[in-house]
C-alpha cells in the first residue's frame, strides 16, 4: 500500500519512544482505544516506532469498568517518553495516595502527560492542571470547574494542549488527542496515515467542539431527521420550509408544528445553529477567507454569520479560528518540517 511506504519513509531511522498507560480498578477499557493508534503506527513503520507498557499501583491483574483484567507491572521510578491515564465510563474516581504520589512526580519522568476523559481529575487532583488549560467530557466539566477553581477549563475542546500536559474530552476524542500527539511526534503525513489506517471519517483538530447540532436536536421522526439531513447538505443554499416541509412529506403547517414538537427549536433557529457549527469547522480547520466560509455555510454575508457566531458563542469567528490554532500541536515536527529525533 502506497501509504505504508510513505510512512516507512517518515519513520525510518527514529528512536523508539515508550508510551506508559497508567491503569486503576475501575478503568474504562474504552481509554485504551488510544492504544490502538500507537500500535497502529508500529504495524506501519518500519521497525517499532513505540514501546507500550501498562502500570498500575501494585502490578498484577487490574479489573477494568467491564469487568476485564488487564496484566500490569508495578509503577516505579522508570523514566519514560508519554504518560497516558483513562478515564472511568462512571465518572471521575477518586486516586489513591500512591497513585497520586506518582503523578505529581510524573512530570519530572514523561516528556509529556495525557489524560483521556475523566483522567484529567486525577491529573487536576494532583496540582498538574492548576494554572493551565484542559478540558474533560462535558458531562462532568462543570464539576472539575467546581472542585478546582485553578484550572482554566474549556469544556467546548476535542482536546487541549498546554505545554507538556494534554487533556481530552469523552473517551473517543482520546483517539484525536493520540493522533495529534503521533503528529507532533512523526509529522502530519504520518498521521494521517495512521487515522486512515484506522479508517476514521478525518481527523478532528483540538479546537473542534464537542457538542453536535444534529445530535443536540435530537428529532424523534425519520420526517424531521431528513428535513435536517436535506439542511445540512445543502447549507450554501437559502432554505425555506416549504423546501424543508417538502423533504419531509410534509405540508409547511404540519412540518412547522412537527418540527418544534419534536426539537424544541424553530426551524429558522435550527438551520442557523447548522450553519454556525459548519461554518466553525471551517474556520477551525481552512484557510479560507472569512467572506468564503460565510458564502459556503449559507449567510448572506460576513457580518450575518459574525453575528450569528456572538450568539452562539459569544465570540467573532477569528477569536475561534486563533484559539483553535493554538490548540494545534506544538510541535517539533512543525518547526522541524516533520522529521524528529
Amino acid at each position: 500500500m502506497t501509504y505504508k511506504r510513505q510512512f516507512r519513509s517518515f519513520t525510518t531511522g527514529r528512536r523508539m519512544r515508550q508510551i506508559t498507560f497508567a491503569l486503576y480498578p475501575g478503568y474504562s477499557v474504552i481509554a485504551l482505544a488510544v492504544a490502538s493508534v500507537f500500535e497502529t503506527a508500529n504495524g506501519l513503520a518500519a521497525a517499532p516506532v513505540y514501546d507500550l507498557r501498562f502500570i498500575s499501583e501494585t502490578g498484577g491483574p487490574v479489573r477494568t469498568s467491564s469487568g476485564l483484567s488487564l496484566s500490569s507491572e508495578p509503577f516505579d521510578n522508570s523514566v519514560g517518553d508519554t504518560l497516558i491515564i483513562g478515564g472511568n465510563g462512571a465518572g471521575p474516581v477518586e486516586p489513591s495516595p500512591d497513585m497520586l504520589a506518582f503523578v505529581r512526580q510524573a512530570p519530572e519522568r514523561y516528556r509529556r502527560i495525557a489524560a483521556i476523559c475523566t483522567g484529567a481529575f486525577i491529573l487536576a487532583e494532583a496540582g498538574l492542571l492548576d494554572g493551565r488549560r484542559a478540558t474533560t467530557h462535558w458531562l462532568c466539566a462543570r464539576d472539575m470547574q467546581r472542585r478546582f477553581p485553578k484550572i482554566k477549563l474549556d469544556e467546548d475542546r476535542i482536546f487541549i494542549n498546554d505545554g507538556q500536559i494534554w487533556t481530552s474530552a469523552g473517551m473517543t476524542a482520546g483517539i484525536d488527542l493520540a493522533l495529534a500527539l503521533v503528529e507532533s511526534d512523526l509529522g502530519d503525513e504520518a498521521a494521517k496515515a495512521v487515522a486512515r489506517k484506522l479508517v476514521m471519517y478525518h481527523r478532528r483538530a483540538g479546537g473542534q467542539s464537542q457538542f453536535s447540532t444534529l445530535l443536540e436536536l435530537s428529532p424523534k421522526s425519520d420526517r424531521i431527521q431528513k428535513a435536517l439531513i436535506f439542511a445540512r447538505d445543502n447549507l450554501h443554499k437559502p432554505l425555506t420550509v416549504p423546501q424543508l416541509a417538502e423533504a419531509a412529506h410534509l405540508s409547511p403547517r404540519q412540518f412547522s408544528r412537527a418540527f418544534h414538537a419534536e426539537t424544541g427549536q424553530s426551524p429558522a433557529k435550527a438551520i442557523e445553529n447548522l450553519r454556525v457549527e459548519a461554518a466553525r469547522t471551517l474556520m477551525e480547520q481552512s484557510r479560507h477567507a472569512i467572506d468564503v466560509v460565510a458564502r459556503q455555510t449559507g449567510f448572506s454575508d460576513r457580518d450575518h454569520m459574525r453575528r450569528a457566531f456572538l450568539r452562539a458563542f459569544g465570540q467573532p469567528p477569528q477569536v475561534l479560528r486563533r484559539n483553535a490554532r493554538n490548540d494545534g500541536v506544538p510541535s517539533e515536527s512543525r518547526v522541524m518540517g516533520g522529521l524528529t529525533a
